[in-house]
């Protein structure tokens, strides 16, 4: 089976409350699984790895085979498709799962969108932003 995953991890205040959200979409445009959770206190590039985990995750366990990852953040796919060093430590490690995860699809792509293209991810973290602890 192939799928989208839209991910999307915000933060409000570089760090401050922070929280993640994924959508896993089969090709004909139906959710399989739609996750937003808060973290705790993280940067936005914390929160966008975390994202990309939790939904890699959620992909192994429904049985996706081939991922098409999409997200906002230039810096997540450009660092996942070896254009760019990973220097910060926290996200070294965040990678580093994420690539364990991958290897274990048969094949994942990452490409990134605009904001606006990522409308459900993003609302996801919003919702688990706005939600009363």
């Amino acid at each position: 089976m192939k799928a989208r995953l839209s991910t999307d991890g915000g933060a409000r205040g570089n760090p401050g409350p922070a929280a993640y959200g994924y959508v896993l979409e089969s090709e004909d445009g139906t959710v399989l699984a739609a996750h937003g959770e808060r973290i705790g206190v993280a940067t936005n590039n914390v929160a966008e790895y975390r994202a990309l985990v939790a939904g890699l995750e959620k992909a192994l366990e429904l049985g996706v085979e081939e991922v098409r990852v999409v997200s906002d953040s230039e810096l997540l796919v450009k660092q996942m498709n070896g254009e760019y060093r990973i220097k910060n430590e926290a996200l070294k490690g965040l990678a580093a799962e994420a690539e364990r995860l991958a290897r274990r699809l048969r094949d994942v792509s990452y490409e990134a969108v605009r904001r606006e293209h990522n409308e459900l991810a993003d609302s996801l973290v919003n919702e688990a932003l706005d939600a009363p602890e």
